[in-house]
């Protein structure tokens, strides 16, 4: 895994990533910056920037990183985990909380 590049979707205005939030209910404050979302391919990210986001896909950027700074990104935005997106058009993840 750590030696695996990975694609994030980015926020163009204020740098931060594309996150899952699986637990949170409809009323329920944000108590954590949720799941990263991981995409194995650029394609995949960008697959899935188009379908559920089009309208807004402008205000994202995809960008890669290599495995091994995957940790140094959870802690310092805050992520529960990550969320490994298999296939973006259903869509299927696999959420991996961190210990």
């Amino acid at each position: 895994m750590f030696s695996q590049v990975y694609y994030l979707i980015r926020k163009r205005e204020d740098g931060s990533y594309l996150a899952a939030h699986p637990e949170r209910g409809e009323r329920e404050e944000i108590a954590d910056a949720g799941y990263l979302l991981l995409f194995r391919e650029q394609f995949d990210a960008l697959g899935y920037l188009n379908k559920y986001g089009a309208d807004v896909s402008d205000r994202f950027a995809v960008e890669s990183i290599p495995g091994i700074q995957l940790k140094g990104i959870l802690n310092r935005w805050g992520f529960t985990g990550i969320a490994l997106v298999e296939d973006p058009l259903l869509p299927k993840v696999e959420f991996l909380r961190q210990s």
